[in-house]
């Protein structure tokens, strides 16, 4: 796993980057740009090409991979785990992050979907029918249990060093709210198990709206309620502190809400997610940070003029680790090209404070 010794070693054989670029996680460091792993088709060719860019990304100074278990039917966590062997750096170095939550298919879609769905886990009892929503999302700890195992086998490490329970404001489509913080409670409660045990290092919530929506929205999910439950979990199985670390969500320059939407509340109000964990202490990760290439063609003219770096692809990634809060932006590389436009954003500077507030003045 990662750990304090390698990461800041890595840091330290990687000294070209502007003077933020690594951030603390932990008790170690990660660089604020990130390689994601969501996008493409699932074909060998893609498997290689993924292979080659988080090499080259790995091997220049970007220390955090994310990818998840259903990405691509598990072939982005298998090309993950093979690039992390074929890179000349130490496990200990990199930080490994994947999530549980979609049912993931084996490699490729199968011709029927939902026969695969029961065969391979409600006919095992691994997913009991009343927790699988829309055919396709569970979070109940056994399945929980289930895919950290099949994903610790994908990537090919003893342990995870980042595990986020994977949008579960899917479960609002067919449960309360409370019922959804209950259910998380209970996958909480695993996971803090699993981290007693060494299986992963920190877990968090990966989301795509739960987290930037307001209140009223259907698919909102409290932060501040979501923390809690993570400390009641910890206690609940007799770990001294809880290992909920991080959140995910997206954020960009068209999708800013989850700093511009106060909707968690804080000690003195109404915050956004970003200030909220900001001041909990947590780590945000964020998704879509170059809105899957739509921001490397456009961006508005008058905050693009703010940002520094050679390609829009850079200044677009430089915009979203200004926001306050953020550790590391990801960003999906699927050739090596892309990997070394994306490490080179981190010789520049993000937005301080000031300018970035100016943005949305």
């Amino acid at each position: 796993m990662a750990t304090r010794e390698g990461t800041w070693a890595y840091r330290d054989d990687h000294d070209e980057f502007a003077r933020t670029f690594y951030r603390r996680f932990g008790d170690g460091v990660v660089s604020s740009i990130g390689v994601g792993t969501y996008l493409g088709d699932p074909t060998d060719e893609r498997d290689d090409a993924y292979h080659d860019a988080i090499v080259t990304a790995l091997e220049s100074g970007v220390n955090v991979v994310d990818t998840a278990i259903n990405y691509r039917h598990q072939r982005s966590e298998r090309v993950v785990g093979r690039a992390l062997s074929d890179a000349d750096v130490d496990r200990e170095s990199v930080v490994v992050a994947t999530k549980g939550g979609f049912v993931p298919f084996d490699g490729e879609r199968p011709d029927d979907p939902g026969a695969f769905v029961g065969s391979e886990y409600l006919d095992t009892g691994i997913v009991e029918r009343e927790d699988l929503v829309s055919g396709q999302h569970c979070i109940a700890p056994d399945f929980i249990d289930d895919q950290l195992d099949r994903s610790l086998d994908n990537l090919g490490v003893d342990t995870v060093d980042l595990y986020y329970v994977h949008n579960p404001e899917t479960q609002l489509a067919e449960n309360s709210r409370e019922d959804v913080y209950d259910q998380l409670e209970a996958a909480f409660e695993r996971l803090e198990e699993r981290a007693a045990e060494g299986d992963l290092n920190h877990y968090g919530v990966a989301t795509w709206e739960a987290f930037r929506v307001p209140q009223s929205h259907d698919s909102y999910l409290s932060l501040p309620e979501i923390a809690e439950r993570a400390r009641a979990a910890a206690k609940t199985v007799g770990n001294t502190a809880t290992h909920f670390r991080a959140i995910q969500c997206p954020f960009n320059v068209f999708m800013a809400d989850a700093f511009s939407v106060e909707a968690h509340e804080g000690a003195d109000g109404a915050q956004s997610a970003l200030w909220f964990a900001q001041d909990a202490g947590l780590n945000v990760f964020t998704s879509a940070s170059i809105m899957q290439g739509r921001l490397a063609k456009e961006m508005p003219e008058n905050v693009e003029a703010r940002l520094d770096g050679e390609s829009r692809a850079q200044r677009a990634l430089n915009f979203a680790r200004s926001a306050p809060g953020v550790t590391c932006s990801l960003v999906g590389t699927s050739s090596v090209e892309h990997a070394r436009e994306n490490v080179d954003a981190g010789r520049y500077e993000p937005l301080g404070a000031d300018a970035f507030d100016a943005v949305f003045e």
